[in-house]
């Protein structure tokens, strides 16, 4: 049984940071690509990072680009999530997701369709 446990979620002020941690089990978790999303209230869930099996490559949308950074200990099958300068557009539901790729593709097109998620953890930044 495939599960993957964020943690790490809280309340922040602006500007400040959290670290998101993702435990996986039950896959091989070094092949697979890593991902995380959010979803604020009332929106649609949102892609926002992923890295590839070795962290020799990533992919982050512009809305995150420069404040965070994702990163993963496979030995650990843990992915993580560094979330700096936090606003309050960033709060949501956090996500952690992993697609299984047959071949090397994209970062972005590979976590179209992730096979697995975990149940999420909130991140609330006031201002």
């Amino acid at each position: 049984q495939v599960q993957l446990v964020e943690s790490g979620g809280g309340l922040v002020q602006a500007g400040g940071s959290l670290r998101l941690s993702c435990a996986a089990s039950g896959l091989t978790f070094s092949s697979y690509v890593m991902g995380w999303f959010r979803q604020a209230p009332g929106k649609e869930r949102e892609f926002i990072t992923a890295i590839n099996w070795n962290g020799g490559s990533t992919y982050y949308t512009d809305s995150v680009k420069g404040r965070f950074t994702i990163s993963r200990d496979n030995a650990k099958n843990t992915v993580f999530l560094q979330m700096n300068s936090l606003k309050p557009v960033d709060t949501a539901v956090y996500y952690c997701a992993a697609a299984r790729v047959p071949a090397p593709i994209p970062l972005a097109q590979a976590m179209r369709a992730p096979r697995y998620w975990g149940q999420g953890t909130q991140v609330t930044v006031s201002s």
